[in-house]
């Protein structure tokens, strides 16, 4: 495989019409969120199933989701990066587009769950330290920089080569150059790239199980119950390493199949994914199993009602959903190398995203429901949570609108390392 052969398939490349309608599609979805939310912008949150009991909803499900998938960028990125395993190199830079899609939608789901948004900015003017929800505005921020960055710097020498070497729009072309700032791939500029990459992704390991420890503090810093728990940090984190990982191995399918990669996303590299995403759901499951194990054996007149609930009430089908979907069925098919093929994989990982949705949902809600103080006196509405059709439109919106970030990127970006890839094919030659 010579250089010019990858340069030319690792390009960035026009959209076909399949991807053409996708992208109208993501447009239309995310349109019909934007006007959700001006409705709910001009009249309040009463346009929403949100009550005095159930003030969250899926809201803040889904901002814990997108938190949690984020996490695939210091997974791949930069655990697996700097342990030396080379074969994550085709993975980075779609780890790296994930996570920062995912929490800038983070950021901008707080925005949409606020009744006043217009006064975001007391949070840095009046904020407290004391709160959680500041230790939280102040990680993200902090995250959503060091991924930003984590995205960039790896795409100097990229750029570069787009520049000299792209064969599409003269007018990429042009700013492919000014984006490479500069790079010619001196041995100085490498030696402080390598550095720079480096001390990234070490800074944001513990940013990012900051960020998910965090998010659990805002549950666990309350003394109710479902959320009155010292396992929530790992719990998330475990969580989100799957959700991440699922998401990853989602994007890789859909790419090798719309830019025929399979030279590069290989069989081999599924079946890599497959065993960390089996190892995940097997770490998951135990953080699982501590969570409601522990206060269903104590339980606690004010736990009772909801883990019944959950367990076997009105909650149960999604619950054992989730927890059958997005666990234990990925680890009885994963453990088989059949399972670990691309297509039975891709349906796998796709359905692990999805029930870890409901996880969060299921993480917020029920407890909403189950307050130490009696429900009396109050209106039947304020008893249950249905989520209204503009909440329903702007959380599909949100998530149309992160895929159609990830969309963009791909368009604009090649998604594997081109000169990585180079060094990387070079120095199995070496071995041989």
């Amino acid at each position: 495989m010579t250089e010019e052969k990858i340069i030319a398939d690792l390009e960035p490349r026009k959209f076909g019409k399949l991807g053409m309608i996708w992208t109208i599609v993501l447009v239309i979805i995310s349109a019909l969120g934007i006007y959700s939310y001006i409705k709910q912008f001009n009249n309040g949150l009463e346009v929403t199933g949100l009550r005095d009991y159930a003030f969250w909803g899926i809201y803040i499900s889904n901002f814990v989701f997108f938190v949690a998938i984020s996490l695939v960028g210091s997974l791949v990125t930069a655990i697996l990066r700097l342990s030396g395993a080379k074969w994550t190199v085709p993975l980075t830079r779609i780890s790296e587009i994930i996570a920062v899609a995912s929490i800038v939608m983070a950021g901008l789901t707080i925005i949409v769950d606020m009744g006043r948004p217009d006064r975001i900015w007391h949070l840095f003017a009046y904020g407290r330290l004391q709160s959680p929800i500041m230790w939280d505005v102040i990680v993200i921020t902090t995250y959503l920089v060091i991924s930003v960055m984590l995205l960039y710097y790896p795409l100097l020498p990229d750029f570069a080569i787009l520049k000299d070497k792209f064969t599409g729009s003269p007018f990429l072309k042009k700013w492919y150059g000014k984006l490479s700032l500069n790079w010619r791939g001196t041995p100085g500029q490498r030696k402080i790239h390598t550095n720079a990459i480096q001390v990234l992704s070490v800074m944001i390991i513990p940013v990012a199980f900051g960020i998910h420890t965090v998010t659990s503090w805002l549950f666990a810093t309350t003394y109710r119950p479902g959320w009155d728990s010292t396992n929530f940090g790992a719990y998330f984190v475990s969580g989100a390493f799957v959700v991440g990982a699922g998401g990853v191995i989602a994007a890789m399918y859909l790419l090798r199949r719309a830019y025929k990669l399979e030279e590069y996303i290989t069989d081999d590299l599924f079946d890599k994914m497959g065993k960390v995403l089996a190892m995940l759901c097997l770490l998951y499951l135990y953080f699982n199993i501590n969570e409601y194990l522990v206060p269903a054996y104590k339980l606690k007149k004010e736990e009772e009602h909801h883990i019944f609930g959950m367990l076997f009430g009105h909650y149960a089908p999604i619950f054992w959903s989730a927890i059958i979907g997005g666990l234990i069925l990925p680890i009885l098919v994963v453990v088989t190398p059949r399972g670990r093929k691309p297509l039975p994989l891709f349906i796998i990982s796709v359905i692990v995203v999805i029930a870890a949705w409901w996880k969060r949902f299921l993480i917020v809600t029920p407890t909403l429901l189950h307050p130490f103080m009696p429900m009396q006196g109050i209106p039947e509405n304020w008893t249950e949570y249905h989520p209204s059709y503009d909440e329903w439109a702007i959380t599909i919106g949100t998530l149309a609108m992160a895929l159609l970030i990830i969309t963009a990127l791909v368009r604009f970006l090649p998604i594997i390392p081109i000169e990585e890839y180079i060094e990387h094919i070079n120095e199995k030659k070496d071995e041989k």
